[in-house]
């Protein structure tokens, strides 16, 4: 990812492409984000090797250049999330394929991974991704590529964030927050970290929003959730969570006609309060077995 030259045009994946696939994909019901966060990251490595290994980056002169690209060409790739066509440099002499992505596909891809979720929530210092990279056998990154990198990241993920829900029912939607640590302004901080997961009218689950807010509050769940039905959230009939009063507050003031339901986690976790102690199992167990009832008359007996 070192000293990548940004303005590069490359013959079958201009800027105006990228920018049309990444509508197309804010646009559909069902965009694989990560999956292309993965590809495209992966193809910077690439192209950032590929750099040093000729000495220059495209259309760039200087007296360290050994050798010239003479255009792409596509490389199947399977990863955990599916098989990915990635645009490998050709040169004029000789052939390139990553030894680090080709010998150990499994380690690179978990580490790219990991760095892309960290990166979303938490932010990469440039020592994390410059010991990453170096650790797969590929050149370092400067602090500025990380910049950029990181900038562009945030872009697709916002693009996800914002896609348009309409056209899908989600009938159901589950609503939970983890604090993670959070580096802003030179300072460490717990922020919430908010996501909606629902259940559309074909039996799908997939995470349909996802924010961070200072806190877990009433005012932050219901900004996210006007943001969700801003994009077209509509026929919510049961929304649960835990028993956060903000959470409850926001629900009843947003998605109209939606009934809230506890989860039975929280509960079964709070049951051992309220018995003794040397009954806590057995009630939990059979608090259990309501849940694995056929229909409602045979829960209530």
């Amino acid at each position: 990812m070192s000293d990548v030259h940004t303005g590069d045009p490359r013959d079958d994946r201009t800027e105006d492409q990228l920018l049309t696939r990444l509508e197309q994909a804010a646009s559909s019901a069902e965009p694989d984000v990560l999956r292309d966060a993965l590809r495209w990251a992966i193809e910077e490595l690439m192209e950032a090797d590929v750099t040093a290994q000729l000495g220059a980056a495209p259309h760039e002169r200087t007296p360290e250049r050994t050798g010239y690209r003479n255009g792409y060409r596509l490389r199947p790739f399977d990863s955990r999330m599916g098989a990915l066509e990635l645009a490998t440099a050709k040169t004029r002499t000789g052939s390139y394929f990553p030894d680090w992505l080709a010998e150990s596909r499994r380690r690179a891809e978990r580490a790219l991974v990991a760095v892309i979720q960290e990166a979303y929530v938490k932010g990469v210092s440039t020592r994390k991704v410059d010991d990453l990279v170096r650790a797969m056998g590929a050149s370092g990154v400067s602090r500025s590529e990380v910049s950029r990198l990181v900038g562009e990241l945030d872009a697709d993920l916002a693009a996800f964030r914002e896609r348009s829900l309409a056209g899908i029912r989600y009938p159901y939607v589950w609503l939970d927050a983890q604090y993670e640590k959070v580096r802003e302004g030179g300072r460490v901080t717990n922020t919430a970290f908010l996501v909606a997961i629902a259940v559309n009218e074909r039996g799908e689950r997939e995470v349909i929003g996802c924010t961070v807010a200072a806190a877990e509050s009433e005012a932050s769940w219901t900004g996210f959730l006007r943001s969700l039905v801003a994009c077209g959230l509509t026929s919510v009939r049961l929304a649960v969570s835990d028993a956060h009063q903000g959470v409850k507050a926001a629900v009843a003031s947003t998605l109209e006609g939606a009934v809230w339901q506890p989860c039975r986690v929280p509960l079964l976790r709070d049951l051992p309060v309220h018995v003794p102690r040397h009954a806590a199992s057995m009630v939990a167990a059979f608090v259990r077995t309501v849940f694995t009832q056929p229909d409602e008359p045979s829960a209530r007996a």
